[in-house]
């Protein structure tokens, strides 16, 4: 009943704990670290197909064309003429990765125009601006939107006419990290545009005679989890806006293929850190190079649901902890390492089948509860070890609590039968000396008797049970097992004998009364335990075997031992003794075997 009482403890204590681990996961107080940990387990660099080459306008361009906010829209132009100058070798997709969007240069306006329209290959950017706010519905009423669109910033009439529209919103976690996708936006006027990745992919596609691209699981807000493929610089070839316009590189290499032209300097501010490389920021137009490669291959990634997570961290820390709580170290740091190992294989699998779980909440919440349940295992067993040092020291030798704590044996109310030899001694003679001598001379004496009784019980590894008056009991056996425990009572009980004789004869000269001791040993099995309440216990032993013990004692003339047959046909041929016949002993119906113990053959200590 006990037992299951505390099995029921340990599971209400581990859910509770659970419970609170969870409410902080629910909570988003690992976000942050999760958000870390995943990016870098799941994010896996690939080589990408070649499809895709950038031309940046990067550091050398500027150098040699000039600062770009004193670029005209002819230098656009020229690089897309360069691109396309003849219909056997123009690329599939061009993306300008760029926001031309309001009229500078009539001429110059007008050739960007006519050079993207030329062979309807050209995706130009655009931008919507978002607040969280409320939109009207077509019936009139209104919902809350987070992503509210407020503004948007198309090209020019001229070139939004000629190009196929690509939004280029980098719309960042709330880490600061860019790790998701918006497929598509809707404006306000009814008019959905696609990303650039998403419109440059459809175009790929349609140029090679393909189906349009499969579109990725978006949330309620059309966002989608982007699995990188490349980290910054993968996908830049150094190929810049100055080789295209000096003819550095044949028009051939890019045949057929999607060119991305957009800035590549640190200088133009269109760079984000990424879950590719979180130490070094990505590029926009690499980053649309990123989208467009897993559209192109359609290994979409879908974000699990935080309720089912939640569910199955709960059910998973409960049982971790209720494994963890009164284990060894080892046993525990084993199955932490395991859990936390299973934990993150099962999360790759899922990746790879298209679902993205959350890293970190396992493997963090079975570290909590695995420092939680060592620190309480710790002090609990410093608890025990101090319990039982209290409890032992008074009953047996400092080995034996030695032994005991090795052991980690918890005292709880209660008892166990088991084999024990027991030995009761009383002082013959004692009481009428006390009546001759002052009281502090009693105390005197007694103490230097039962210290000497004590020594030969320790010295043998017994358990000294109590001291009742002049008379002492003590056990073998218990508490822990004891190699020829028999033995061991039998050579304490001569010692006692023997060494009183001293001190008998010191007694005798001084106060004229011999005094010497009676002793009893039996064996046979008892009831060894803490006997009481749980607020007054005694570690002792009860039962049959007991009281027989203190029968042999009571019948013993001084400077004798008495011995049960059991203890004699324990001990064989090692001891000499006296048979005594059968004597009627206190409390038993028939008569009871008794003989004397006179000497041990074997000397030394078992």
């Amino acid at each position: 009943m006990r037992r299951s009482k505390s099995r029921g403890m340990v599971l209400l204590l581990s859910a509770a704990a659970a419970g609170a681990l969870v409410l902080l996961a629910g909570l988003g107080v690992l976000d942050r670290a999760d958000l870390a940990a995943s990016d870098a387990w799941y994010q896996a660099r690939e080589s990408a197909d070649g499809d895709i080459v950038l031309v940046g306008i990067d550091q050398r361009a500027l150098e040699e064309i000039g600062p770009y906010e004193q670029w005209g829209r002819d230098i656009p132009a020229m690089a897309l003429e360069a691109l396309c100058q003849s219909p056997d070798c123009r690329p599939a997709v061009i993306g300008l990765d760029v926001l031309y969007v309001n009229e500078t240069q009539p001429e110059a306006d007008q050739w960007l125009a006519e050079a993207a329209g030329a062979y309807g290959n050209v995706v130009t950017g655009c931008a919507a601006y978002f607040q969280d706010g409320f939109v009207e519905q077509a019936d009139g009423s209104f919902i809350r939107d987070r992503f509210a669109v407020t503004a948007f910033e198309a090209p020019y009439p001229a070139l939004a006419e000629a190009a196929e529209l690509g939004h280029i919103n980098a719309m960042l976690d709330t880490d600061g990290v860019l790790r998701h996708h918006l497929l598509s936006l809707r404006l306000p006027d009814g008019r959905e545009i696609p990303s650039m990745a998403l419109a440059a992919a459809d175009k790929f596609r349609a140029f090679h005679g393909l189906e349009p691209v499969e579109r990725p699981p978006v949330d309620g807000h059309g966002f989608w989890y982007l699995p990188f493929c490349g980290r910054p610089g993968d996908f830049y070839e150094s190929i810049s806006v100055a080789d295209l316009l000096s003819g550095a590189v044949p028009a051939d290499y890019f045949a057929g293929k999607i060119v991305l032209i957009g800035p590549y300097a640190p200088g133009l501010r269109d760079s984000y850190i990424t879950p590719a490389d979180r130490a070094q920021p990505m590029y926009g137009v690499e980053y649309q190079a990123n989208a467009i490669q897993a559209l192109l291959w359609g290994d979409y990634k879908r974000e699990a649901g935080d309720g089912l997570q939640l569910a199955v961290l709960f059910l998973l820390l409960t049982v971790a902890l209720a494994f963890f709580w009164r284990r060894s170290v080892g046993w525990s740091t084993a199955a932490w390492l395991l859990l936390c190992g299973l934990w993150l294989g099962l999360c790759r699998v899922f990746y790879e089948a298209g679902w993205v779980l959350h890293v970190l909440w396992v493997p963090a919440g079975a570290t909590v509860l695995y420092v939680a349940a060592l620190a309480a295992n710790y002090i609990r067993t410093a608890l025990e070890r101090r319990k039982i040092t209290s409890t032992f020291q008074r009953y047996v030798a400092p080995e034996i609590v030695r032994e005991l704590l090795k052991e980690g044996k918890a005292l709880e109310l209660g008892g166990r039968q088991v084999e024990i030899a027991v030995l009761f001694v009383d002082v013959r003679g004692f009481t009428p000396m006390s009546e001759l001598l002052e009281p502090a001379q009693v105390v005197e004496i007694l103490n230097r008797y039962l210290t000497l009784i004590s020594e030969c019980i320790f010295r043998y590894g017994g358990t000294l049970d109590k001291f009742v008056g002049d008379a002492a009991m003590a056990f073998w056996g218990a508490p822990l097992p004891q190699e020829d425990f028999v033995m061991r009572a039998a050579r304490a009980a001569m010692d006692m004998v023997r060494s009183s004789q001293a001190l008998s004869e010191e007694l005798t000269a001084r106060y004229g009364t011999p005094v010497s001791f009676g002793v009893g040993v039996h064996v046979g099995e008892a009831v060894v335990g803490n006997i009481g309440s749980p607020r007054r216990m005694d570690y002792t032993a009860i039962g049959d075997t007991v009281n027989t013990a203190a029968r042999l004692e009571a019948n013993a003339p001084g400077g004798t031992v008495y011995i049960s047959r059991a203890v004699a046909d324990a001990l064989g041929e090692r001891i000499r003794t006296t048979y005594l016949g059968t004597v009627k002993l206190k409390g038993k119906k028939e008569g009871f075997e008794v003989l004397t113990l006179d000497d041990i053959f074997a000397e030394g200590r078992s």
